[in-house]
């Protein structure tokens, strides 16, 4: 399929690209401010179907929003005319269509061209009215305060914010991108003759913000975020991709001694904390116990074995563990227990317990094995 993308290097077209591509779509006309114009009429003369997202957001002058949102419209239906080409077309829109300023009426006035136009031509249209799009690829300090925030977050900049208690109602690209490419198969729900994607986002703009500085301070907490949370697991990801890129990586602190090292890696209330273990040859660690507490051990490099005792018992059970047969080994509570390094290297040791640890509770009693 001959596919026209209008918008090309713009934030959503990136991603629909992109996604396009992974799904097999190679067959791509890529239009967009700096493209030859004298190709539109080769594009339009040949495309099966076609992704409107070209638009203006922020012009320098006003009237530059109806040049660019309707004028463009109108100058790419009067190109698919010449040919009689009738594809579908899609075209992004804006719930701003709604309001009474120069930006809405210029979206207001490309949507009705559009219906005019399929009612004139048969062309199936499918127009989507979008709240504020959010994810990966997004210009900072342009048009969306997500981007910004967390652009300017993780830069270490400061952000503004008039009134915390503002309601925003948000897409996340990839549904954008994944309900686009429904439609480009015909698989579209539109009510009233508008199409939506199916997840919005409906939360206050202080709480992106304190979300946004709880994954600053993840780094240096070890916190993760609630990823069950849909919206929360959408934003970290999002907010990654703003990063500084000689900031990628960050440090942990290694409890070191001739032992090994244990190090901590993530914390998180709801779903435990997870740790490395270094163990030197001939090295054995633990005998301890736990009344509540309860851990997943899992060798990835070296041998060892891990006996347990059932506290009050004299019976020692032992499980070999090896990196040459990856098993996960259960702690469970009221057994003391221990690891020890019986290879010649180093071994390691991830490992899983189902609570961070707590110095005032650590529900952590020594007795040998």
């Amino acid at each position: 399929m001959k596919i026209l993308v209008t918008g090309s290097n713009g934030f959503v077209g990136k991603n629909l690209i992109y996604e396009l591509k992974n799904r097999g779509y190679d067959d791509l006309y890529l239009y967009d401010v700096d493209t030859d114009p004298s190709l539109l009429d080769t594009y339009c003369a040949n495309c099966e179907f076609i992704f409107h997202l070209a638009g203006v957001n922020r012009p320098k002058d006003p009237k530059e929003f109806m040049e660019g949102n309707y004028g463009f419209t109108s100058l790419l239906l009067d190109s698919l005319k010449r040919y009689n080409n009738t594809c579908p077309i899609l075209i992004s829109s804006s719930i701003q269509a709604e309001l009474d300023n120069p930006y809405g009426k210029s979206k207001k006035a490309g949507e009705d061209l559009m219906f005019s136009y399929s009612k004139e031509t048969g062309s199936p249209v499918f127009v989507f009215r979008l709240p504020n799009v959010f994810g990966k690829w997004c210009r900072p300090n342009y048009n969306s305060a997500v981007a910004t925030f967390c652009h300017n977050i993780a830069h270490d900049l400061p952000i503004q914010v008039n009134d915390p208690s503002v309601v925003m109602s948000l897409v996340y690209i990839d549904d954008v991108v994944n309900s686009f490419i429904k439609a480009l198969n015909n698989d579209t729900v539109q009510e009233g003759g508008y199409c939506k994607v199916p997840t919005v986002h409906t939360i206050k703009l202080g709480t992106i913000v304190e979300l946004l500085y709880t994954f600053k301070k993840s780094r240096t907490d070890l916190s993760v975020p609630n990823m069950g949370n849909s919206f929360e697991r959408v934003l970290y990801s999002t907010y990654l991709s703003y990063l500084p890129e000689d900031q990628l990586n960050y440090p942990l602190k290694m409890n070191s001694n001739e032992r090994g090292s244990f190090t901590e890696i993530l914390r998180t209330e709801e779903r435990g904390q997870f740790s490395v273990n270094i163990s030197k040859p001939g090295i054995t660690k633990g005998n301890h116990w736990h009344h509540t507490k309860n851990e997943k051990f899992l060798v990835v490099s070296g041998e060892g074995i891990i006996r347990f005792r059932k506290v009050g018992t004299s019976e020692i059970i032992a499980y070999p563990v090896s990196s040459e047969n990856l098993e996960v080994v259960d702690i469970p509570p009221g057994y003391t227990h221990n690891i020890s390094n019986t290879g010649s290297s180093d071994m390691v040791t991830f490992m899983w317990a189902n609570e961070p640890f707590n110095k005032d509770k650590p529900d952590t009693y020594f007795e040998e094995v």
